[in-house]
């Protein structure tokens, strides 16, 4: 089965990731829409606990053993993945045309072997490549991202943040992958170092062509690299948009109260906050689920959970657009 539409090189359509607890059924990745153009980086953000990790593993399929619902569809180029056989997106897709940069590298990079053999090492098993071979690729992939050739023979705890990103990094290159998936790729790293490392990934993104997911929290960093926003909230893409429009005009209350929540350095409007705390993806609510928190709350965000809504070539899923 192919897809029509083929512009996009990702297209995601009512992707649902749910896991079985204790508790009951967590609905962490609740029916997802959204398209990322070729050589273009989509920034995924809302507040920790959306479910946005977990969008992350519902696209790569990295599943724990709870999961309860897991379909939908994922184009990649003219093909649904999601059709796959668990081998054949092992063989084909899985690092070698969508790969990731986990949160937290250190967490990411084996302790006990040298930096070059777990750069290497992707190259090797989905590349078919010999080990001379794809340590030539890993010290290529080193060259681009900015890690010194030497470091090749260090362990990881002979590294600085800053470099176990960069290594984490050029280790999901190295196969030449259509997308990279970010989890918080900066979220321990100092202010200086986020900055090297965003215009690092735009230099790749540009450079190599490849195109990004980023998964980020940091509203303010995730606009240097961004060409498009999805923003997520408890488990569902509430906004689309081009960044530009979206960082000087979103549309969603909840993206309205995210942009207001982030300090200005040439304005004297002190930042805003959320009131309120995020429904729990066990129970959500039946309506809007934003809606406990929002001030422009009226009978329809009880009564119906709100569709995508087009505004242009953006779109929300707000009653009050309609």
């Amino acid at each position: 089965m192919t897809n029509k539409t083929n512009n996009n090189l990702l297209k995601i359509r009512n992707l649902r990731l749910h896991f079985q607890t204790h508790g009951g059924t967590v609905q962490a990745v609740d029916g997802i829409d959204f398209d990322l153009p070729t050589n273009q980086a989509t920034v995924v953000i809302g507040e920790s606990g959306c479910g946005k990790s977990s969008l992350a593993k519902a696209i790569l399929r990295l599943l724990p053993r709870n999961v309860g619902e897991y379909d939908g569809e994922v184009w990649l180029k003219s093909q649904n993945i999601m059709d796959y056989s668990d081998e054949k997106f092992r063989k084909e897709v899985r690092w070698k045309r969508i790969s990731m940069v986990p949160q937290a590298a250190m967490n990411a990079l084996n302790p006990v072997m040298r930096i070059g053999d777990q750069v290497a090492e992707p190259a090797m098993i989905h590349l078919g490549m010999n080990k001379k071979d794809a340590l030539a690729r890993a010290l290529q992939m080193f060259e681009q991202v900015g890690v010194p050739a030497d470091f090749l023979h260090r362990y990881a705890f002979e590294l600085s943040g800053g470099m176990r990103q960069r290594a984490a990094l050029a280790m999901s290159l190295v196969t030449s992958p259509d997308l990279v998936i970010l989890d918080e790729p900066t979220s321990a790293l100092d202010v200086l170092t986020q900055a090297n490392i965003m215009n690092l990934m735009k230099k790749v993104k540009k450079e190599l062509k490849t195109s990004f997911i980023l998964i980020t929290h940091d509203i303010a960093t995730s606009s240097e690299l961004a060409d498009n926003v999805a923003v997520m909230y408890a488990g569902q893409i509430v906004e689309v948009s081009d960044a530009r429009r979206f960082f000087s005009n979103p549309l969603h209350p909840y993206s309205q109260k995210l942009m207001a929540s982030v300090p200005r350095l040439r304005e004297t409007v002190e930042p805003d906050f959320i009131t309120g705390q995020p429904p729990s993806l066990l129970n959500p609510p039946t309506g809007c689920r934003f809606a406990d928190r929002c001030a422009a709350r009226f009978n329809m965000c009880d009564e119906e959970p709100p569709t995508f809504i087009r505004e242009g070539n953006r779109k929300v899923k707000c009653w009050l657009h309609k």
